[in-house]
């Protein structure tokens, strides 16, 4: 029987671009879950440092602002929005250039305990899918289970072209895939919680796969593992 009086801890780890925060959303929806988005927790943090006009270098600064900082998700209208000091930042921090400062600020000790903390604290008696970079390594090493998806820098960088060229913002193919792979580079070199596959992670290619083949292949994992524990949903 599972020790957590909601169900499952479900850790999704994995690059950028991967598709993890749409298959985290409607895995949890399917399985009636709560999803905690940790990716954007990060953005959001990225996001106030940008505006603060903090050296991301600034560890101290950085750390600071942590400690004052009001991250919070909101999933109560059926769909999550993301809050930093009380503003609705779920687009502000979907840029490039977030993106590439998220990799630089989650690198930190202070940015990385701070939401740590705060994601245990969220998902600690389980019946949550948890979406990052070092769920299953870091936070949360106990999960129940694990997923590592991935997909090629190519096929992250067009869909995250096609994603940002819809939200009107003028940009190349060839610089969203140069900056899926730059992501990439700085998320594994890090020496604080690099990006890597947890050893008892389950690998999932999303390069050729649709999105409901890849949750069609999660979900039927996740009720096996359930039933294998004689757990409920």
């Amino acid at each position: 029987m599972n020790g957590r009086p909601n169900g499952l801890i479900i850790a999704i780890d994995g690059p950028s671009g991967a598709g993890k925060s749409t298959i985290a959303r409607l895995l949890a929806n399917r399985l009636g879950y709560l999803q905690i988005d940790t990716g954007a927790m990060y953005r959001a943090v990225a996001f106030l440092v940008s505006q603060a006009g903090i050296d991301p270098s600034d560890v101290d600064a950085v750390e600071q602002l942590c400690d004052s900082a009001n991250i919070r998700l909101d999933c109560s209208n059926g769909s999550q929005r993301v809050f930093a000091n009380g503003q609705d930042v779920t687009e502000l921090i979907r840029t490039p250039e977030m993106s590439l400062m998220t990799s630089r600020i989650s690198a930190l000790k202070p940015v990385r305990e701070s939401m740590m903390m705060l994601q245990r604290r969220m998902g600690r008696d389980g019946g949550v899918v948890l979406e990052g970079r070092d769920i299953g390594t870091a936070v949360f090493p106990d999960a129940e289970l694990k997923f590592f998806l991935f997909a090629s820098p190519e096929e992250r960088g067009k869909r995250r072209f096609a994603e940002l060229v819809g939200n009107g913002e003028q940009v190349t193919l060839e610089e969203t895939i140069e900056a899926v792979s730059r992501r990439d580079h700085q998320d594994s070199q890090r020496d604080l919680a690099p990006l890597r596959q947890a050893e008892d992670a389950i690998p999932v290619d999303s390069s050729r796969s649709s999105i409901d083949e890849v949750l069609n292949k999660m979900e039927d994992i996740v009720r096996k593992k359930i039933h294998q524990a004689g757990t409920t949903i």
